[in-house]
């Protein structure tokens, strides 16, 4: 089962080629990291009425593609696995180190959770001579559970 790209994600990426923009080219004329720009144009995050303008406004896109990107998207992949192989890999390290990095954090925190809101996250190439690898910075606010 394949994941559906919604319509406006087509639009906003043939739009994004058409320009010969990269999503770093985006963050510098936005103002606005790379990944969260992309995750606008996937709907898996909304954009202000002002930074849903500087996106159209950069693609040659109307007005009603920058209202939708105002709209609070439904988030998340869905119930099924994940088969796209670079994104299955996330899953994959979460399978298998998600209760390490869970133990962990809680020995550094205690007992709670790191926000997925108050959040970060970077993607950045590190060149090696064996093979340039892929480092992902993730960065949440800890957030305890209350007692009550």
């Amino acid at each position: 089962m394949s994941i559906a790209i919604p319509e406006i994600t087509e639009k906003l990426l043939a739009a994004k080629a058409e320009k010969g923009l990269t999503f770093a080219d985006l963050e510098q004329k936005i103002g606005r990291d790379e990944v969260w720009i992309a995750a606008v144009f996937y709907r898996q995050a909304s954009a202000s009425p002002e930074e849903a303008s500087k996106i159209t406004e950069i693609l040659g896109l109307d007005a009603a593609v920058a209202k939708q990107l105002t709209e609070c998207p439904l988030k998340g992949l869905g119930p099924v696995v994940p088969t796209d192989p670079l994104i299955y890999r996330f899953y994959e390290i979460m399978q298998v180190y998600g209760m390490p990095i869970k133990t962990v954090i809680h020995e550094k925190f205690g007992d709670g959770i790191m926000s997925a809101i108050d959040f970060t996250l970077d993607v950045e190439k590190e060149e090696d001579p064996k093979g340039d690898r892929v480092k992902v910075i993730m960065s949440g606010k800890f957030l305890p559970y209350k007692k009550w």
